[in-house]
């Protein structure tokens, strides 16, 4: 019997990004595990991919090129050979831009797999080279990143493993336990040193039950308590003078703009006592080191962007850089010198590109937004639109169309490959080879493929070069291998870099970069922020140019961007939809729902395997306290319906005090067809965009809750 242990990285678009141990007999996985070496992943894995072997050989997996036979959205195809699927691609691809223009292409892809080469990017390329109109990816952390570069910077922040030297750490909209638990053993160990943990959440998560404090906050008013803290640090002068007037810009104007945002300002806004304000300022602002933590959710409100530019104002202001342990995380991604260019290829584009932002699917496939001719090409890939966005009736409606031709590249037939006209097998991260980056930690990992694809399954690298191909497209770059285009896929010239070789990568499958050790380093003590002014920007130079996306998640393209004029201060913006903005509109939905990250799923990764349903619950359920459930003759276990003038989802009742009154929780990633019937959460989801980077509203929305 030939065994062997093959070193890989987990694919998924988690902080986490961990180093896994997959066992192989005989040319087949039998069990993965957590590497015990790597100093973030400590042989663990969670419950989303403890037995990924069992998601790899599903009866499940697509593995073999499919035509549909049946209406679209029946899930009725047969299978055909991949020379037949591309023939058919790429001659109604050629067929549709000779008729309509490149621009009536559309592809639509995200994080299904975080890989550097067969991730988010992979396919930008060949549709830049087409003149397809751009994909505008702004899910997760658009707002964030544009708030944060307008304040600090593409900063790394504060070395994840130096939260062990912390003595004042804040988790603001963060459940460290479900969705980046790897970084859990180090807040433990400082929390062991005599650290104080604080949650600021609206629910009593997993994480928020081990905190030393929770706060529950109201969905949306994150940045009053934000501002509110600022008025206190400068009221009180627990300012850090000497750090604010070396290393930040546009002190005056904050304190004059906070002035307005008062304790009591904050506590009518969040819920938060008034006492509490103060306290967790007073505690915050002399406890050093200090550090935050801010989570994905932050931003997803229509003040999510002025949220984290409040948010990321305040370690400057008590001088939190200066200490090792001290300042914020963000994401750790800036510290990656990954050759974005190369990967996107934004110098294939024409002058002038038409941008459909990827929330807006639905409206874009009926044609409801302005200019440019309708979407006639469909290509999707690392994606499962049906189960993730907003407008869901739109959405189906527009997939369901006959005269749109729509390609789907998965796993599994999910409730968006239903509706493909063609289907492409691809593979699993034990099948491909890939280089991952990380948004949680420092390490740089290398996936080697533990076993040969299954069927006729590939990973997107050859897919794309397959498409290439049919194309008659004949540049050399679209046939480059998958170790030239790892090779090309990094700054290896970076100082980050030295001392780090392609070959030592994959024989370890995670290498440190190249900087100083987490007991050591504190990013901004001396500032160099990398802003315009080289300071943290409390009055932002970047704002002049208004609202815009990084162009990182519009596949490289840095035109027709939002440019709404921007506040260059900090300020507090209300919820779309709450009681003192749409008295009306809560009278009739009185309550608030939140959509976080479920335990047990990745986004939509998942929600079809008996495993993690049976972790998660094989149904849809919904967090409800038990006064607003008792006000609905709602008991635990009841079938209910969650509804607003948008839609309506079905699930069942759970009752805890450990949600705020006046909010329901439905984690996110069920499946159509795993609900009791119809639309996910997000079919009750605003299309609005936040206020920066166009992120989703995820957590601004009004519901109302009754018996099923």
């Amino acid at each position: 019997m030939a065994r062997k242990i093959v070193v890989g990285a987990c694919p998924h678009d988690c902080p986490d990004t961990c180093s896994i141990l997959t066992t192989v007999e005989d040319g087949k996985a039998i069990a993965v595990r957590g590497n015990p070496d790597h100093p973030f992943t400590r042989g663990r894995l969670c419950v989303k991919v403890n037995n990924y072997q069992d998601s790899v050989y599903s009866d499940q997996r697509l593995l073999y090129p499919m035509r549909r036979t049946g209406p679209k959205g029946s899930g009725q195809f047969v299978r055909i050979s991949w020379d037949e699927a591309m023939t058919e691609i790429a001659h109604r691809f050629k067929s549709i831009i000779a008729t309509d223009g490149p621009e009536a292409l559309l592809p639509y892809s995200y994080l299904g797999t975080q890989g550097i080469i067969n991730g988010l990017n992979v396919g930008d390329p060949l549709f830049n080279k087409l003149g397809a109109s751009v994909s505008e990816r702004t899910f997760c952390d658009s707002g964030s990143c544009t708030a944060y570069m307008m304040t600090i910077g593409h900063t790394p922040g504060v070395d994840p493993e130096a939260f062990v030297h912390s003595k004042y750490i804040i988790l603001w909209a963060c459940n460290t336990l479900s969705t980046n638990s790897h970084h859990w053993p180090f807040i433990e160990q400082a929390k062991k040193n005599g650290a104080k943990l604080v949650v600021i959440d609206p629910v009593r998560t997993r994480t928020a039950r081990l905190a030393d404090w929770h706060i529950p906050i109201r969905p949306g008013t994150d940045c009053a308590l934000a501002l509110a803290m600022i008025h206190i640090i400068i009221k009180e002068d627990l300012v850090d003078r000497d750090y604010v007037a070396a290393h930040t810009i546009g002190f005056d104007e904050l304190a004059e703009r906070v002035e307005q945002y008062t304790p009591e300002f904050a506590a009518a806004e969040t819920g938060i006592p008034v006492e509490d304000i103060y306290q967790l300022t007073r505690e915050y602002a002399t406890t050093a080191p200090a550090v935050v933590r801010i989570g994905v959710a932050v931003e997803r409100h229509a003040g999510g962007g002025q949220t984290v530019r409040s948010i990321a104002c305040l370690p400057a202001l008590i001088g939190a850089w200066k200490h090792v342990g001290g300042g914020l995380l963000q994401l750790p991604i800036w510290a990656f010198p990954v050759n974005w260019g190369g990967l996107m290829r934004p110098d294939l584009q024409p002058a002038t590109m038409r941008v459909i932002n990827t929330w807006q699917l639905g409206p874009a496939l009926l044609g409801d937004l302005p200019a440019g001719p309708p979407i006639r090409g469909l290509f999707i890939y690392n994606a499962n639109p049906m189960a993730m966005v907003s407008q869901q009736e739109k959405l189906e409606q527009g997939l369901a169309r006959e005269d749109l031709f729509t390609v789907v590249s998965e796993h599994f037939i999910t409730d968006t490959a239903r509706y493909a006209d063609i289907l492409l097998p691809a593979t699993t991260q034990l099948e491909q080879a890939d280089i991952m980056f990380s948004w949680g930690h420092l390490y740089l990992s290398y996936n080697n493929p533990a076993i040969e694809p299954l069927g006729e399954a590939v990973p997107n690298t050859e897919l794309f070069r397959r498409l290439a191909k049919a194309l008659d497209i004949d540049d050399p770059f679209f046939y480059r291998s998958d170790d030239e285009m790892i090779e090309q896929s990094m700054d290896w010239s970076n100082p980050v870099l030295e001392g780090i070789t392609l070959p030592d990568l994959k024989e370890k499958g995670y290498l440190r970069l190249n900087m100083p050790a987490a007991g050591e380093w504190a990013p901004h003590r001396d500032g160099q922020f990398p802003t315009p002014t080289g300071k943290c920007e409390f009055k932002s130079t970047l704002a002049e140019n208004g609202n815009f996306v990084v162009p990182l998640f519009r596949q490289g393209y840095g035109g027709d961007q939002a440019g709404e004029p921007v506040d260059p201060l900090p300020h507090y913006i209300k919820p779309n939809e709450s009681i003192s903005t749409a008295p009306a509109l809560a009278q009739k939905y009185p309550l608030s729902l939140i959509s976080p990250k479920s335990h047990a799923f990745l986004n939509s990764n998942y929600g079809n395997l008996p495993a993690q349903l049976a972790q998660a619950g094989e149904e849809q359920a919904v967090l409800l306290h038990p006064d607003d459930a008792s006000a609905r003759g709602i008991e635990a276990g009841t079938p209910i319906r969650v509804f607003n003038d948008r839609g309506t989802f079905e699930a069942f009742a759970t009752l805890s005090a450990d949600v705020m009154p006046g909010v329901v929780v439905a984690p996110a990633g069920y499946w159509q067809r795993s609900n009791r019937r119809g639309p996910t959460v997000h079919a009750l989801t605003p299309h609005v965009f936040a206020d920066l980077g166009r992120a989703p509203t995820f957590s601004d929305v009004l519901v109302e809750v009754a018996r099923g």
